[in-house]
């Protein structure tokens, strides 16, 4: 049931029933997710340290410019979880078509951007001019098709917030599945295909969530999926599209903060050469893998304080986020400890070069060992924004990332001449921060009567 979604309504009975429900699919869905990335990450490793250096930078800009879908991503979820938990799927249809035209509009303006600027993007990441040359070509195609990309998530975040993670789960699935067949063919030229290198990368993502889209949209629009819509329902409701855009842009700023850190993370790394770079951009893979699964089970705790709070049970919205941390935490207490372990054999599946390898590790470990905080910190952050209150969120990571983590990055790292450590840990104790911030600001308990 938990595969297939046939209860989409998690106001009632069960709680450990209902985050299991809803975690299942999330967590199936993210996993699918962060294996494409390593897939990729593996097949553009075989071309060379360049390569991988290209996909790390480029894909700091480009969680930049996705700030704003991943933003508008947490209203539409808030929004269309409430409208779901008030039983007004009409409602919950005006919602998804605001969120549809906005990142449609958003996305026009990032593709032009990223047609005409990509070798500029790189180097202001701080590429040298062998891998701006050999890689730019991936930087232009990720960011001039950045819609499908777009979209994929921002529809996707309209399925959750109605308790479809199934359809979401499924879709990624065949979207990754077909990612991952293209990326060997693309990148090394199997068949009729020519060998295009990192450049096939970007064209098989593309491709696969081109495919994607089109499936979503069918889904919508032939009334396979609570949210039913057609052409004459994409009329433009400014009430609507406002009291979206409000709630959105406490996402935006979330993760605009969030991600320009880590730009700016990654412009330091890139001081100490590409092969720091390459260690880290494949750790970070790495984690993905784990950290996908456990923000599965953070959007779980986001569509059920949602639509509990439609339902005007704010107690059941709050003992639901406690008990779905606490399953958050003891599954990211398994993975710190494996990563503690077994880094450097995870590294070397990646790449073999001895430096490569030493930082990966070194990555890994240090930004593991606050893994049971980022447990908590990704559960409470989740259900502030399905709750509406992206406000909060935005400055505790205000405070965790600009006024704690980069001056400690920068001090520690060249000031102090630290090198690369001094990173990491100024990313795992801002991610504690978050974390300890995030309790004490949601056990105040103001989020239960935010207006959505």
């Amino acid at each position: 049931m938990a595969i297939t979604g046939q209860v989409k309504d998690f106001t009632t009975g069960s709680i450990k029933r209902a985050i299991f429900l809803l975690s299942i699919p999330m967590i199936l869905e993210m996993f699918m997710e962060s294996a494409f990335a390593l897939a990729d990450i593996l097949f553009v490793s075989k071309v060379g340290v360049d390569a991988v250096a290209t996909v790390g930078l480029t894909e700091s800009v480009v969680t930049l410019v996705y700030a704003v879908g991943i933003g508008l991503s947490m209203g539409a979820t808030a929004m269309v979880a409430r409208r779901i938990g008030e039983k007004d799927e009409e409602g919950a249809q005006k919602v998804a078509v605001q969120a549809i035209s906005l990142g449609i509009l958003v996305s026009i303006i990032i593709g032009l951007g990223g047609a005409f600027f990509s070798k500029e993007i790189l180097a202001m990441m701080g590429a040298d001019e062998q891998v701006i040359n050999s890689g730019y070509r991936y930087t232009q195609i990720i960011l001039s098709f950045n819609v499908v990309i777009m979209l994929l998530f921002l529809i996707n975040a309209i399925f959750r917030g109605a308790g479809e993670a199934s359809i979401a789960m499924w879709l990624l699935v065949f979207s990754n599945c077909f990612n991952i067949i293209l990326d060997p063919i693309l990148i090394f030229g199997y068949g009729p295909f020519p060998e295009m290198g990192v450049t096939g990368a970007a064209i098989a993502t593309v491709s696969g969530r081109s495919l994607a889209v089109i499936a979503q949209l069918a889904i919508l629009f032939f009334g396979w999926s609570r949210i039913k819509l057609s052409v004459k329902k994409f009329i433009l409701d400014f009430k609507v599209m406002w009291k979206l855009i409000k709630i959105s842009l406490g996402g935006i700023g979330q993760f605009i903060i969030g991600t320009s850190s880590w730009i700016v993370l990654m412009r330091i790394i890139s001081v100490f050469g590409t092969e720091v770079i390459a260690g880290y951009t494949i750790a970070i893979r790495v984690m993905l893998f784990t950290l996908m699964p456990s923000w599965g089970m953070s959007n779980a705790a986001a569509t059920l304080v949602g639509q509990n709070l439609g339902a005007e049970k704010p107690d059941r919205a709050e003992k639901s986020v406690w008990i779905t941390g606490r399953y958050n935490a003891i599954f990211m207490i398994i993975v710190s400890l494996a990563y503690l372990f077994f880094a450097p054999e995870l590294i070397g599946l990646f790449n073999t070069e001895s430096a490569v390898v030493h930082y990966g590790a070194l990555s890994l470990r240090v930004i593991a060992a606050g893994y049971v905080f980022y447990a908590y910190g990704m559960v409470v952050t989740q259900a502030f924004n399905g709750a509406g209150d992206t406000k909060t969120p935005t400055v505790i990571n205000f405070v965790s990332f600009w006024v704690y983590q980069l001056p400690l990055a920068y001090l520690t790292a060249i000031i102090l001449d630290w090198g690369p450590i001094g990173v990491l840990i100024a990313i795992t104790t801002a991610e504690v921060l978050i974390a300890i911030l995030g309790i004490w600001w949601f056990r105040k308990g103001k989020w239960k009567h935010v207006d959505v």
